[in-house]
């Protein structure tokens, strides 16, 4: 049935995710996309900031400004929000190990400009639990981490009551392989993890069902249309009996599924990218034509985004897109066309039957913390990720204009100069002069009682929210936050699930043939032949390098893969003990020239320069033939999904050195 205008549904918050380089050039991206309509904004931290370290950071060395802006202090958020009125602004920050120290600069700030605390709008992702199963951005181990998504929700629930304390964020699962069902199962043991920590610390109802509806989602959207949108649906009915049946949650209102989206770049292709437009586009409409399970805020990715970071013009395609389906079609003036449907009824029914078997799983291991450290959701996600790509090897999964329809004309959108916005290396020396003068300027006393309130408040277990304002009012810095509560709860690094991850009975003739390729080149080479798999740097996006480690592992190397955020230094170091024969690097945070030349530096100097390097990442044809003339052996990037190929190329280039050193 139509409703009339009236009774039409509400567009939702249109968003694009946007940060980089410096505070001033996002700030300036900001005033821009909000002029072209955009209804909030979505910020992207760089990986320091995500990770609480300074631009001066050995581990900041490459990645400052990369894959989002970097906040180091209270000024960096005055020159990031200049002349925009925070009480007036809807803002979604994408942080997570340090979203209580990023909320505090934010709250520090709206309260610089006169507005009132209670009048915040927003949300932080805060879902760290997520970080040890996709994105890599954690710091501490999973109990302080839980205490901290806690400490930033109690906050919020009574001084921030507009605000959304946390994103349950299946939407990095999905891109790290999952399937539907961990997608639904994953993110709501998440929340009940959540959810169990602050009622056991708060059991007042009242105050406990306002956190319930205060809590948010942040899911993705695949190309898979009718599951996608089966799987919404599956969302709605399963939270709604989560919280009514496991917590009590009596009013209808609060148990209301409440989330956001990106919908998948995972999928996005480097062939033929102008394509994604139309991935993009059905992908939105799986979250945005069922009614009842409606996003309440969509960001979307560019379609260049394969290619590298998108220019202001591509984000402002992205967003007439969600414009165009908002204002110019009629799809908010309906009832929920998918009511009825028996088709429909019977997949979400499908999904919810197996999300609750899996969450039962998850239960009976003690709950979502307990599975992570065990290393059982991880391993899960890089298996259901191996499959994926094993399929499109197959031709199993269609990717047109990557394993079919291959053919076509060269794109006039992804050629010339300026295709994509670059960031040029000189942004982290810039970052860390900006740091020094800003620590030369504050009163170091203040910072120091501040930081050391902070200690205490952690120590103690007091929440440490009113402590990290002060501190962000003191002139703290996102290094010192993060170091004075690494000193306390320490520092974590997750499985690789590789080790968990279960091998395929058989590889098919082509990694067949592959092992035997080893097999010879190990009795040449007099030792088993042995790949390093490295991710130097920040970046914590590890699904590539899972991907080549497990299958090296299946085609016979013997691999050595130490997981996420190494030191070129340690890198080096491993290949030299290990006596590796070929050095592959993955980086996917746009930092692979100056890390790739940091690290065939130290090899030089360690006498390993007969020792080729391979790498992987999104990189962009200029600077792929850049990393060759420093000496790189290959360079492979989302457009090399034959992964069993790339194991046939690192043989013959491992049989070449070894001649070369022969």
């Amino acid at each position: 049935m139509r409703g009339d205008k009236a009774m039409a549904d509400k567009p939702w918050l249109f968003r694009t995710y946007a940060g980089h380089s410096s505070p001033v050039e996002s700030n300036k991206l900001y005033k821009s996309n909000l002029s072209r309509g955009q209804t909030g904004l979505s910020v992207a931290f760089d990986l320091p900031t995500q990770t609480g370290y300074d631009p001066d950071h050995v581990l900041s060395k490459g990645e400052v400004g990369k894959v989002g802006v970097p906040v180091s202090h209270l000024g960096d958020m005055r020159t990031l929000f200049h002349e925009i009125p925070l009480e007036q602004m809807n803002t979604s920050m994408t942080i997570n190990a340090t979203a209580a120290w990023l909320l505090s600069l934010y709250v520090a700030l709206a309260e610089e400009q006169g507005a009132d605390r209670t009048a915040l709008q927003g949300t932080t992702q805060n879902d760290i639990i997520k970080e040890y199963l996709s994105r890599g951005t954690y710091v501490f181990p999973p109990a302080p981490s839980l205490r901290l998504i806690r400490d930033v929700i109690t906050f919020t629930t009574s001084e921030l009551p507009k605000w959304n304390p946390m994103n349950v964020c299946s939407y990095h699962l999905q891109e790290a392989g999952a399937t539907p069902v961990q997608e639904l199962a994953y993110a709501l043991a998440t929340a009940v993890a959540v959810l169990d920590e602050v009622k056991e610390t708060n059991p007042s109802e009242e105050v406990f069902a306002q956190t319930v509806q205060r809590i948010s989602f942040f899911v993705n959207a695949g190309m898979k249309f009718i599951t996608e949108i089966a799987k919404m649906r599956a969302f709605v009915d399963l939270w709604d009996e989560i919280t009514r049946d496991r917590y009590g949650v009596t009013d209808a209102k609060s148990r209301r599924f409440r989330y956001g989206v990106q919908v998948n770049s995972l999928g996005l292709t480097e062939p033929q990218p102008e394509n994604n437009v139309y991935r993009i586009l059905i992908q939105t409409l799986a979250v945005t034509l069922s009614k009842d399970a409606r996003a309440r805020a969509v960001q979307l990715p560019a379609w260049n985004e394969a290619l590298g970071l998108p220019r202001p013009w591509d984000q402002q395609w992205s967003l007439r897109a969600q414009q165009i389906l908002a204002y110019e079609t009629d799809i908010l003036e309906y009832a929920d066309i998918f009511n009825g449907s028996t088709v429909m009824d019977a997949k979400v029914e499908a999904l919810k039957e197996e999300a609750r078997a899996e969450l039962a799983r998850i239960d009976e291991m003690g709950g979502a913390i307990a599975a992570v450290q065990a290393g059982y959701m991880k391993g899960r996600l890089v298996e259901s990720n191996a499959r994926r790509l094993a399929a499109i090897e197959a031709g199993d999964q269609i990717v047109v204009g990557v394993n079919k329809f291959q053919n076509g004309e060269p794109s006039p959108l992804s050629t010339g100069s300026g295709s994509i916005q670059t960031v040029p290396e000189s942004v982290g020396q810039e970052a860390i002069e900006r740091l020094n003068a800003w620590k030369a300027q504050r009163d170091q006393s203040a910072v120091d009682k501040a930081l050391a309130e902070l200690s205490a408040a952690a120590k103690e277990d007091r929440n440490v929210m009113e402590a990290s304002i002060a501190a962000a009012k003191a002139g703290a810095t996102t290094g010192e936050w993060g170091q004075t509560l690494r000193d306390i709860f320490g520092q974590y690094r997750a499985p690789t699930g590789v080790g968990k991850a279960v091998r395929e009975a058989s590889g098919g003739d082509a990694i067949a043939e592959v092992r035997k390729q080893v097999e010879a080149a190990s009795q040449t080479l007099g030792r088993r032949l042995k790949l390093l798999v490295g991710k130097p740097g920040l970046d914590g996006h590890s699904n590539g390098a899972e991907q080549i480690a497990v299958r090296a592992r299946d085609c016979g190397f013997e691999v050595v893969y130490e997981g996420i955020r190494l030191t070129p230094a340690e890198i080096v170091n491993a290949a030299l003990e290990e006596g590796v024969h070929v050095v592959g690097l993955s980086i996917l945070s746009g930092s692979h020239v100056p890390l790739v030349r940091d690290v065939l530096e130290r090899m030089r100097k360690e006498g390993l320069d007969d020792v080729p390097v391979i790498v992987g990442g999104i990189i962009p044809p200029e600077d792929e033939t850049q990393l060759k003339a420093m000496g790189v052996a290959a360079v492979y990037t989302p457009k090399n999904f034959d992964l069993t190929a790339i194991m046939a190329d690192i043989v013959r280039i491992a049989e070449g050195a070894g001649e070369k050193a022969a």
